[in-house]
């Protein structure tokens, strides 16, 4: 058993046992116990009523919509932090710093300050609208506004999951590989990315599990048009205010168990590759 260096003060075991219990405390009050209670609702008149709720056609649309805008959203997402990870770890130039700041730019503005900002450049008096219009091209208020709102929250999750290894790493297997002979499209694809798999899906699932959720940069862009621009956070909303709190507690449940899902991948994808992601863990 290891001892501690002399001179170094450790917690007693009263302490630790103190920490330990607020800890579970604190997850069982403000995580667990809310999202019991969201399970519970959901089958509160059984399983049949939560399955009925689940299989009317405005539901049905926003599960759609919710799933489409993701698989549109996150890969895009992780082809952009691709590069913006690769640019900033792999080469040296002017603005370096800002563009940084501006990947992190989402974490600091509220998603419903985003979704205006969206509906300002895109809409149809705004900056871009009169282009879009003479095209016959919508934006707002239609899914390509609500993929847009999408990629703009979740942007940061890939490039900042990347950078960190792509550092650490340094640009010497690829020089040797570039030195040996092979293309840069040879490099990235048996050197570079191999390198990165791990720390690029860790970020994929993030992003994927803040697209599924998002509200408030959504409910601004898209106008909450039931049955055509209606995500499953913004069905729940809606729902609940009808005072249909079945159909909206069993959408809530769908979509956590969705995120738990995402959370048991993430889980054992740091189980399995700990030593891999140590560089880059910060959640």
């Amino acid at each position: 058993m290891s001892r501690a260096a002399p001179g170094v003060r450790t917690e007693t075991a009263a302490v630790r046992a103190g920490l330990i219990l607020v800890a579970v405390a604190g997850a069982a009050i403000l995580l667990f116990a809310p999202l019991a209670v969201v399970f519970a609702e959901a089958l509160r008149e059984g399983g049949r009523a939560a399955v009925a709720a689940l299989s009317e056609p405005d539901a049905l649309a926003a599960i759609r919509l919710t799933l489409i805008v993701a698989a549109v959203a996150v890969p895009l997402n992780t082809v952009a932090g691709l590069a913006a990870a690769w640019a900033i770890a792999k080469f040296d130039f002017r603005g370096k710093a800002m563009l940084i700041s501006l990947i992190d730019l989402p974490f600091s503005v509220s998603p419903v300050v985003a979704g205006l900002a969206l509906v300002l450049v895109y809409g149809t008096g705004g900056l871009f609208g009169a282009w879009l219009v003479a095209h016959g091209l919508t934006v707002v208020f239609a899914l390509p506004g609500i993929v847009l709102a999408t990629m703009f929250i979740t942007f940061p999750f890939v490039a900042r999951e990347l950078i960190p290894v792509m550092m650490e790493q340094g640009r010497s297997e690829e020089e040797a590989a570039l030195t040996l002979g092979a293309s840069g499209w040879h490099m990235f694809r048996t050197v570079t990315l191999p390198n990165v798999r791990w720390a690029l899906l860790y970020g994929v699932l993030l992003s994927n599990a803040r697209a599924m959720g998002e509200f408030g940069a959504v409910a601004v862009i898209s106008g909450k048009i039931r049955g055509q621009t209606t995500t499953m956070p913004i069905m729940i909303e809606m729902l609940y205010n009808e005072y249909l709190s079945v159909a909206a507690f069993s959408m809530a449940a769908l979509l956590g168990g969705l995120a738990l899902i995402t959370l048991l991948l993430k889980t054992l994808l740091e189980w399995r590759h700990a030593d891999l992601l140590s560089a880059m863990r910060r959640h």
